[in-house]
């Protein structure tokens, strides 16, 4: 009797192949977002990548309108996207348009859609950027469906790295010159040193000194 396959595992598999194949960046997350639509039967697929300035740019896509492809960019915080990239954590909606946090972008083409799976792409405890998956019809979505989801955009993950230490496949503007940040205080206090920036990101193993008065 032959071996039968669920969808999951399918779409590992030919995932796989599909990265095993080479390419141009760009031309294998087209390949990957057609994989995932047709194998899922979801009727758009689409990545958002964390550009330099803390946008999440649209860059490949199969269901939305082409040349919304490297024009949609969202604010870190915006919409159902900016929402999967801030908490970094999966986000399954029956009906997204009827969510508080959605929001609507015309040149995309997404009027149609209504159930949403995303799933954030992580790499060194880093948000790089959101996988997602629409339906036309309101449905949830299966705890497989979420962790297969999940096992691709680590994949894309480590796939957007190596790009980028080739040289980006996918060009952004990057910011020059003096930056301003903010950040979050644990204690109250002044504190004066040098900032090295990691990358990869280095995981903080202890958040507290082992002398607190001290420090």
């Amino acid at each position: 009797m032959p071996e039968t396959y669920s969808a999951p595992r399918l779409l590992m598999n030919r995932l796989r192949q599909l990265m095993a194949e080479g390419g141009e960046t760009a031309e294998r997350l087209d390949r990957v977002v057609k994989l995932i639509a047709g194998t899922m039967v979801a009727d758009v697929c689409s990545i958002y990548l964390r550009t330099p300035n803390d946008e999440l740019e649209l860059i490949a896509t199969e269901g939305l309108r082409p040349e919304a492809v490297a024009r949609t960019r969202l604010q870190l915080d915006e919409g159902l996207v900016g929402q999967i990239a801030m908490s970094a954590r999966p986000l399954s909606i029956q009906d997204a348009p009827r969510h508080p946090s959605f929001s609507y972008r015309p040149e995309t083409g997404e009027d149609p859609y209504h159930a949403f799976l995303g799933v954030p792409i992580l790499r060194g405890g880093r948000v790089q950027g959101v996988l997602t998956a629409q339906n036309r019809t309101e449905r949830t979505y299966g705890e497989d469906e979420v962790e297969t989801l999940q096992t691709i955009a680590m994949v894309l993950a480590e796939v957007l790295a190596s790009a980028d230490q080739n040289g980006p496949a996918i060009s952004h503007t990057a910011p020059t010159g003096p930056a301003s940040l903010s950040g979050r205080a644990l204690c109250g206090g002044i504190g004066i040193g040098q900032v090295v920036f990691h990358d990869p990101v280095v995981p903080a193993a202890k958040f507290f000194a082992a002398d607190p008065q001290r420090e």
